[in-house]
């Protein structure tokens, strides 16, 4: 098992960062890894929803996951398989007078003998990865120029 986080602050609202985050179709806009995101599970998105997302990097794959944590406007979490790993990754906003930090916590297993071996090789890549996305996310909200696409 291995983690780690990342944090930004965004320049916006929390409720509008959460509302962004916690429509996982949004994905692919801030995700370079990410092809296509969908809702698969029926209702409103809350604790249980499940989504189907079509990766394209580090291969092709097709991965669910599962909503394990709706708190808005300060905790989204989510469970399910990502590339080679099984992983929870969660969401903590917290207002500041600027708008919103926003803290990315990724625990990682690995999905078979050689990637745990390899694992803490990747953990670094898969980190500077992740911190990409969120700077591509705040720039995506912050230039959004009155509201998000929700």
């Amino acid at each position: 098992m291995a983690a780690f986080e990342n944090t930004v602050t965004i320049t916006r609202p929390a409720e509008e960062v959460f509302a962004y985050l916690a429509d996982a179709e949004n994905l692919p806009q801030w995700n370079y890894a990410i092809q296509q995101t969908w809702k698969i599970s029926p209702g409103p998105v809350g604790v249980g929803t499940v989504y189907r997302q079509t990766r394209t990097l580090p291969s092709r794959s097709q991965e669910d996951f599962e909503v394990v944590v709706f708190q808005p406007p300060g905790q989204l979490a989510l469970d399910g398989t990502f590339g080679p790993f099984k992983a929870r990754t969660s969401y903590l906003l917290e207002p500041t007078a600027d708008g919103t930090r926003l803290t990315n916590r990724w625990d990682l297993q690995p999905t078979s003998a050689p990637l745990r071996l390899l694992g803490p090789l990747a953990v670094p890549r898969v980190k500077a990865a992740v911190a990409e996305n969120l700077h591509t996310l705040k720039q995506i909200l912050e230039n959004a120029g009155g509201q998000p696409s929700l």
